[in-house]
């Protein structure tokens, strides 16, 4: 069977190239031109093609579409030959006839683009429309010789029947109509087949449409400057080249480039143009100036202007190209930006910024060591951060690395049929590693606040087992003095022995509050519920307190609560004028909600220097943010702290 394709294959080709060898032969006949190399592209293509892959309909459609143009090359190409030829009414009539009926088979050709087939059931009564109309007009052509008079052909219609003048004056009126019909419905089954299509079919749609729309722009060239269709018909074999690459997808990804730079020079090429002959033309007639002036002043105005235009241009060639999404420059740009933002919210930046770039409908960022992967932000944000540990080979990620050690993983969901292309897949990996660059930095400023926390309980509690006790135990010698020396009669001794043991004391007091500033014991001993109750005690100001959290929670989580609570209430006592604060803690399934209220005069904000500034400095190494709320009615400071 694959011997017999192939010979099939070399049967319909050398046919083809026998057809259009021969027809060239006759001579050269511009307004035939289009179909000889019609019928020499698309044979070839199509042919590639079910070499490639012997069951492809397009490929069959494409070599069918070559084949009738090669027939209708080479038949008018004889009936063009002066003389005339032997036979050449008929053989010329061969080459006329047909072409309503190989407008039809174009037609389905470009509506089953790149598949072959319909883009559903439903055009399917269309196409027997379209059929009718063409069989109706080639009857028409066929009978009567009313296409001669536009084919030029020099032998006669081989046909000579009554009715021709009605025949001419029906083909007068059906003919534009139908063309017509034939063309809006490619165009509309092309469109609704580009705004249906996803993933590789889109990019295979745009390269056929890109190569139709230069051969057209090219044609228009041609007319407009040379009078001549010939410039467009040359460029007929690059609609059948591009689509037999885009069949194969064969490159299939470099198309938006391709199209963004062609919008580019196609614009800044018709506005350059158009200002020098504005400059030349316009202001020559109105100053009646010297053309070499002209010229110099035409070139600097658009020397100038260039720069500025070719910005907007390329911003709009963005626009339509990549769409809402971010070009890869914005992209990293952005990325760069979140580096170098106040802290807060990098992780859910870099999951924003891979979403904008390619276009994804979900983006998901983990941490951890490749066999317990977490997830630790999503896009868009209102989506639920998924919960549990995951294998990094169950899941269809990029891996994010920095100098050489594994990082975490992004993964990138987007439409149903729609993958990554080739030039969004390396996107995401430099994305990846400037994400890898932030989760080294976000680790590493966890380290630190880890190291920190330890070396501030280690202090506090080498202030309370050292120095605070040998101060206390120096106190109670002190006591055992002044009793010695009022026992002895020597009052002043023991009045001097008494003052110092009470400086003593109070210094003794002032490091035990130094020691808790530091890192309170209690957190570390009894966890958030008692540390934050101790904090209620001994505020100056009444507390409501709730604590809701059941369990003891990774140190840092429960260092950073603490705080947030204090600094609360230290504001609170300090700047708000209330009367009552409210402290509610609870565990979530995003994590340990805090939140301070109180009901004073507000004015609470987040200035250099600040205690808020801080706050919040160390709350975004975890992950977190500092809401702060204040206004006449009282300040609410409220965070969510991970603490998985």
């Amino acid at each position: 069977m694959a011997r017999d394709g192939t010979l099939g294959r070399a049967a319909v080709g050398a046919a083809t190239a026998v057809l259009v060898a021969g027809g060239a032969a006759l001579g050269w006949h511009v307004g035939n031109l289009h179909n000889g190399l019609i019928a020499a592209a698309f044979t070839a293509v199509g042919l590639f093609v079910l070499r490639r892959s012997p069951r492809n309909p397009e490929g069959r459609l494409f070599v069918a579409t070559g084949v009738a143009h090669a027939v209708m090359y080479a038949g008018r190409q004889y009936g063009l030959h002066p003389g005339p030829l032997p036979g050449a009414s008929w053989v010329g009539w061969c080459g006329v006839w047909p072409l309503p009926l190989v407008l039809v088979l174009i037609g389905v050709t470009v509506m089953g683009f790149p598949t072959g087939r319909l883009p559903s059931r439903a055009w399917r009564p269309v196409v027997g429309v379209l059929g009718a109309v063409g069989l109706v007009l080639s009857a028409v052509s066929a009978l009567w010789p009313v296409e001669y008079g536009r084919t030029g052909l020099v032998a006669a219609h081989p046909l000579h029947l009554p009715g021709a003048a009605a025949a001419e004056a029906f083909y007068g009126v059906a003919r534009p109509f139908g063309y017509l019909l034939l063309q809006l419905t490619w165009v509309a089954c092309v469109v609704v087949r580009m705004r249906q299509a996803r993933g590789d079919e889109a990019r295979q749609l745009r390269w056929f449409v890109y190569a139709v729309t230069v051969s057209a722009a090219v044609m228009l060239v041609g007319l407009a400057v040379w009078r001549s269709p010939v410039p467009g018909a040359l460029t007929a074999p690059l609609i059948a080249a591009a689509a037999g690459a885009a069949i194969l997808k064969y490159r299939l990804y470099d198309i938006d480039p391709v199209i963004n730079r062609s919008l580019v020079f196609g614009a800044m090429a018709a506005a350059v143009t158009a200002g020098y002959a504005v400059v030349v033309t316009g202001v020559g007639r109105l100053v009646d100036g010297h053309g070499t002036l002209l010229s110099l002043a035409a070139t600097g105005v658009v020397a100038v202007a260039f720069e500025p235009l070719r910005r907007r241009v390329q911003r709009i060639a963005d626009r339509l190209v990549y769409g809402r999404r971010a070009t890869p420059y914005e992209a990293l740009a952005r990325l760069s930006a979140h580096l170098t933002a106040p802290a807060g919210g990098l992780l859910d930046g870099i999951c924003t910024t891979v979403a904008d770039a390619v276009g994804a409908r979900e983006v998901v960022l983990w941490t951890g060591p490749p066999d317990a992967l977490r997830a630790v932000s999503v896009w868009p944000a209102a989506s639920p951060v998924p919960d549990g540990a995951r294998r990094l080979a169950d899941l269809v990620a990029v891996p994010v690395r920095h100098d050489g050690g594994f990082r975490g993983a992004l993964t990138v969901t987007k439409a149903p049929g729609e993958p990554l292309s080739a030039a969004e897949q390396r996107l995401v990996g430099d994305l990846a590693a400037q994400a890898g660059l932030v989760l080294e930095l976000r680790a590493t400023a966890q380290r630190l606040v880890a190291a920190g926390d330890a070396a501030r309980r280690r202090l506090e509690r080498d202030l309370h087992d050292g120095a605070q006790q040998r101060l206390v135990t120096v106190a109670m010698e002190l006591g055992g003095v002044v009793r010695s020396a009022t026992a002895a009669g020597a009052d002043d001794v023991a009045a001097q022995a008494s003052a110092v043991r009470e400086q003593l004391l109070e210094a003794t007091a002032e490091l035990r509050e130094m020691a808790r500033g530091l890192h309170p014991a209690v957190l570390t001993q009894d966890g958030i519920e008692a540390a934050t109750g101790f904090l209620a005690d001994r505020s100056p100001l009444p507390v409501r307190l709730t604590v809701s959290v059941g369990r003891r929670l990774p140190a840092e989580a429960e260092a950073t609560a603490y705080f947030v609570v204090s600094e609360g209430l230290t504001n609170a006592a300090k700047h708000s004028g209330a009367t009552v604060v409210s402290v509610t803690v609870s565990l979530a399934a995003a994590g340990l909600v805090v939140e301070v209220a109180d009901d004073g005069t507000g004015g609470a904000a987040v200035r250099p220097g600040s205690g808020l500034e801080g706050l919040m400095d160390r709350l975004a190494i975890l992950d977190a943010r500092l809401t702060v709320d204040s206004g006449p009615a009282g300040t609410r400071l409220r965070t969510v702290i991970p603490c998985t």
